[in-house]
This record gives structure tokens, sequence and C-alpha cells, in this order.
């Protein structure tokens, strides 16, 4: 085991309390994520914040108030980029979603909608190879994603519970977005037309959304069904799993209430 000197842990204390996130602290000394969190809980302590005493609330168990549009574009990320684990460095499970380095505002909007529906918990991002899991850590993360569960999602079950599925139905945009967000795209395609004896090349907009669950995919035709967005399914092989928007006028909602990503 390494033993990391008083001076590097004077070092990371400074830091965490300057408001570095305790992955930044752990990249910069090189010293394992675990043991800056401990360094946190035990400087916390000595200055009578006694964390975990309060523990945070949950719009589930205790009632408290859920930011709703943030919470269904948090789904709709999870449900295509995300998913739920507990290692067993950690005593608390954490939602990782995972976003590639070329969409920074992305990886931006991802974060926000953690902080807003888990407004006592803390965030981070962890840098991996082109891409970087935005990370939310709670002890309530399987009330708020009942999906969760062993197994790939395409493999398995995936079913809103009724309290879900009245937030998804009250801001089915905000739900579009996130699914687009993880799992889908606005692309630019084209084609040719004969006019007038001569042969013309066309360039048309289109959203796509690629996922192998059934369940998942169904949930996201729903919604586009309830918002008026006109749609089509793509087939690859034998299984159909991309849903298409290519219709002008949906695009131009879509386009409106969505956009690309950034």
């Amino acid at each position: 085991m390494k033993v990391h000197g008083t001076d590097v842990r004077r070092e990371a204390l400074a830091l965490l309390r300057d408001g570095v996130r305790n992955a930044e602290v752990a990249r910069r000394l090189q010293v394992p994520l675990g043991t800056v969190g401990y360094w946190k809980h035990l400087d916390r302590a000595s200055r009578g914040e006694s964390p975990g005493r309060h523990a945070p609330k949950c719009p589930r168990c205790d009632g408290r108030p859920l930011d709703e549009a943030a919470y269904a574009y948090l789904l709709g990320l999870y449900l295509g980029d995300g998913h739920i684990s507990h290692y067993s460095a950690h005593r608390v499970p954490n939602l990782m979603i995972t976003c590639t380095e070329s969409w920074p505002g992305l990886m931006d909007a991802c974060e926000q909608a953690m902080r807003a529906v888990f407004p006592e918990n803390s965030t981070c991002r962890v840098r991996r190879t082109g891409c970087r899991n935005v990370k939310v850590y709670s002890k309530h993360l399987h009330c708020l994603f009942p999906q969760h569960g062993p197994g790939k999602k395409h493999e398995r079950r995936i079913a809103l519970e009724p309290w879900q599925r009245a937030i998804v139905d009250a801001r089915p945009w905000e739900f579009i977005r996130g699914l687009i967000h993880s799992d889908g795209c606005r692309v630019t395609n084209w084609t040719t037309r004969m006019v007038a004896g001569e042969r013309k090349r066309y360039a048309y907009p289109r959203y796509l959304f690629s996922n192998k669950s059934d369940d998942i995919r169904g949930l996201f035709t729903r919604s586009l069904d309830r918002v008026g967005v006109e749609w089509s399914t793509l087939a690859r092989g034998s299984d159909p799993f991309t849903v298409s928007i290519a219709r002008k006028a949906s695009v131009a909602l879509m386009d409106a209430r969505v956009g690309a990503k950034c």
C-alpha cells in the first residue's frame, strides 16, 4: 500500500476546500479517488460539518420536490448511455452517463440535470479514452431509476412506473431530448432527382435514434406520437432498431425543441 505524505494530504485538502472536484484532485496529485474522498470526509467532520448526519432526501422516500424537467431528460440519458453500478470500494451506488469528448455541451447538460435531480449530492467527471463518465452518487438511485437490473437493457424488459410515465407524459420533449442526446443524432442525407432531364442532388436533414431494446424504442416513439412528430423504422438486416424522423415539418419541430448535440 502506498503511503501519502502530510504535504500531499494538505495540498489535497486545500484544493478540495477551493471547490475542486474529488476526481480532479486525485488526477492532479496521483492519489486514489477513494483516498481523496476519505480525506475530505475526515476534514469536514473535523470542522463540524458532519457529512452523513443529514442524509440527502429522496423524492420517492421522503417526498422531496423533484425537478421533473431535469428528471425526464436524465431518464432519457440513462436509458440510452447510462447505468448504475455499486463498486465494493464505495458504499454508495453511482449513476454513470458516458459522454463522448466531442460533445462538451452534452456533458454540461448531463451534469446540470444530475445536480437538479440530486441537489444534495456531489457529481464528478471521470476521463476515459475518447469520453468522460459523468457520475452522481446517491443511495436513492434505485428509487428514481427502478429500470436498473442485471444484464443489458435490450435483454430484459424496460417499463416505466406509473409515476415515471406521468412525468414523461407531462415533459415529453425533455425525455425525447435525453434519448436523442444519448442514442440519437441529427444527420444530413442526400438523394438525387431528375429535373428537366437533368439529375440533381438534394440534401435534407434527418434525426435518427438507434437502440436494440424494443421497449426503449417504444417509449421513444410513444413520446414522438404525443408531440406530433412523424417517424418511421429503418431495418438493418432482420432487426429494425433505428427510428428515423425525416419529414420536413417533423424535423423542423425537432430542431426547435431538441436540436443537434453540441
